[in-house]
């Protein structure tokens, strides 16, 4: 995983609350503190919550300045607002410091249905001040040092204040376009100290679905992967009678027709025909979320794309033969990712903005992968490298992941700590990202439910790999590629982002599932704990929603393991009380991948 701008270190959660009643901390000086009572007796979706939330937070994080962290030199700009269905707010600023941009300066202050302060979950402890706001290294000297370290075009510098770790610096940020050390020439985001121009972090700013190190690994082992499609060469079917009849009352109106894929069979679509016998491959239905052909290029903006038209209505033949087919798994990938998140959790939109995404196949030449660009707000797929992949990375729980990435972006923006020459995250917060792609990605699989694409805990089960998947949640170690573990250690403080995953991702497993032995959709499963412990599952309904809820609620961009399981903790006390079975769950599924209040580590690494 490789995530753009802004890295982060550690989460602290501050309190300042008027009750006494209190939530024991999952992190050593960290809490949460809140009311006894239950908010919400069941998972539902939240709403926008009123400019007077807004208000009423910002003013709080002022007040309640020695919790929240914000100083009078400090300005909060609100990036998302959610209202529960008992009225409680929860109000996500990022901030600036002396009009500079602030990185690992993230909070969320909650508040009561009131709009009266209740507490806050925030990044780093630490008091941001920086006195001297003007940089000795200048403008030009960091574009070119920039440009030289990523071997590309550098554009502006920005000045803002990096906060991350125990650092508060004066620093440059800027992103480099067309670099040759990222794959497929995408860009790089560098931090550059303002004083010395050391870089303090070099990253890529699309996500991609395979690591550098696995690359490697597989070019090593010499893996030729051909993913096993089933489908052979075929056909949609014939044009129903809502397709003939659809747009008859003018253009451009929607339409349904049907697609034939490479990896989940015949498909309905919704498209928009633009004239009686004219179709094009977007849904309007959906925000217009829409997937074109970058034609071998490395687009840079979706609109580089070439739209996909149709004067049947029916897309693609189940094969590579046809560019419309990878455009066919693509198109329904995304938009059964935005239906699993809209009908479970009422987000309309990878940013809950009510727009829909977009997708690129057949991107760059000769490109093994696939990618969430967050600047291009869309997802891109390779056709492969046509050594180690040999057929477009269009597979449904990749879509999942990819696109979970966005979600995760859009609310916490989970960062790794750092990230090494190649590419490779490290860090908790990264591998907590990692883990809920995989968890949200194996969850849009359950939501679609297609048999030919049967739902699982398994991510890339369909790439052709040697060991039959990619990651697993109920028994991450079984992953040897990445090494994925299956219980926490201090090992994890700096472990590769998607080794590091497999802790909070055995824990949603045990937390839905359960411990021991178990065949679902006939996968069989036998999740193991630390020292043996045991553990009945909720369900994976309740499990996702709490996770979903400690996502968009209780977790900013340096939450790691123990901050999660607080947050997750706290997500459960929301939904179903603090002395409901679910809330004694949670507990129990994350010791038993040794995540506890007795082993939380100290704020310093």
């Amino acid at each position: 995983m490789r995530r753009p701008h802004i890295r982060g270190r550690r989460l602290a959660i501050a309190v300042a609350v008027t009750t006494a009643a209190t939530l024991t901390a999952g992190a050593a000086g960290s809490a949460f503190a809140g009311p006894a009572a239950s908010s919400a007796a069941s998972p539902s979706a939240s709403t926008p919550a009123p400019q007077k939330a807004v208000e009423a937070a910002r003013a709080a994080a002022y007040a309640h300045a020695s919790a929240t962290g914000v100083g009078k030199k400090d300005t909060l700009k609100v990036t998302d607002t959610l209202t529960d269905p008992d009225g409680r707010q929860h109000v996500r600023f990022v901030r600036t410091h002396r009009g500079l941009p602030v990185l690992g300066g993230d909070l969320v202050i909650h508040l009561s249905a009131k709009s009266a302060y209740e507490s806050v979950t925030r990044a780093y402890r630490h008091q941001v001040d920086v006195p001297d706001a003007h940089p000795k290294l200048s403008a030009g000297q960091a574009r070119t040092k920039a440009a030289a370290v990523a071997k590309g075009r550098a554009g502006e510098p920005e000045l803002v204040v990096d906060a991350r770790g125990n650092r508060t610096t004066l620093a440059y940020r800027v992103q480099v376009a067309d670099s040759r050390i990222s794959e497929a020439g995408g860009a790089r985001t560098l931090v550059l100290d303002a004083a010395s121009g050391a870089v303090l972090s070099n990253t890529a700013v699309d996500d991609s679905f395979l690591s550098p190190a696995v690359q490697a690994k597989l070019r090593a082992r010499g893996e030729r992967l051909s993913p096993a499609t089933g489908l052979g060469s075929t056909a949609p079917s014939a044009p129903s009678a809502t397709e003939k009849a659809a747009g008859s009352a003018g253009f451009p109106s929607a339409a349904t027709g049907s697609g034939a894929s490479l990896f989940v069979g015949k498909v309905p679509l919704s498209t928009t025909r633009t004239a009686q016998k004219s179709f094009t491959l977007k849904d309007s239905t959906r925000g217009n979320t829409e997937t074109r052909d970058a034609g071998g290029k490395e687009a840079k903006k979706f609109t580089d794309g070439k739209a996909f038209t149709s004067t049947t209505n029916r897309w693609g033949n189940g094969t590579t033969n046809d560019r419309t087919t990878a455009a066919v798994d693509a198109q329904y990938g995304v938009t059964s990712t935005l239906d699993f998140y809209k009908k479970t959790f009422g987000r309309n939109g990878i940013k809950n903005d009510g727009r829909g995404a977009h997708a690129l196949v057949h991107f760059g030449e000769k490109v093994g992968n696939a990618y969430w660009s967050p600047d291009c707000g869309c997802m891109l797929y390779g056709d492969g490298d046509g050594k180690t992949f040999t057929k477009p990375l269009v597979v449904l729980d990749v879509t999942g992941h990819e696109l979970t990435h966005g979600v995760v972006e859009a609310t916490a923006n989970l960062q790794p700590t750092r990230t090494d020459e190649e590419g490779n995250g490290f860090g908790e917060p990264g591998a907590l990202n990692e883990s809920l792609a995989d968890i949200f990605g194996s969850a849009v699989e359950f939501s679609a439910d297609n048999p030919k694409n049967p739902p699982n805990y398994l991510m890339g089960e369909k790439l052709g790999l040697d060991q039959k998947f990619l990651r697993r949640l109920d028994k991450p170690s079984l992953d040897k590629l990445e090494g994925t573990v299956d219980y926490w250690s201090k090992a994890s403080y700096d472990a590769e982002v998607h080794g590091g995953s497999g802790v909070s991702s055995h824990a949603f497993y045990l937390l839905a599932e359960g411990s021991g032995k178990k065949t679902i959709g006939g996968v069989a499963y036998d999740s193991p704990t630390y020292k043996g412990s045991k553990v009945t599952g909720i369900g994976r309904n309740k499990a996702t929603a709490i996770f979903y809820r400690a996502l968009t609620r209780y977790m900013v961009s340096t939450t790691d393991f123990h901050d999660a399981r607080t947050a997750t903790l706290h997500a459960a006390k929301d939904l179903y009380g603090a002395g409901s079975t679910e809330y004694k769950t949670v507990d129990k599924a994350w010791a038993a991948v040794n995540v506890t209040a007795d082993n939380a580590p100290t704020a310093q690494h």
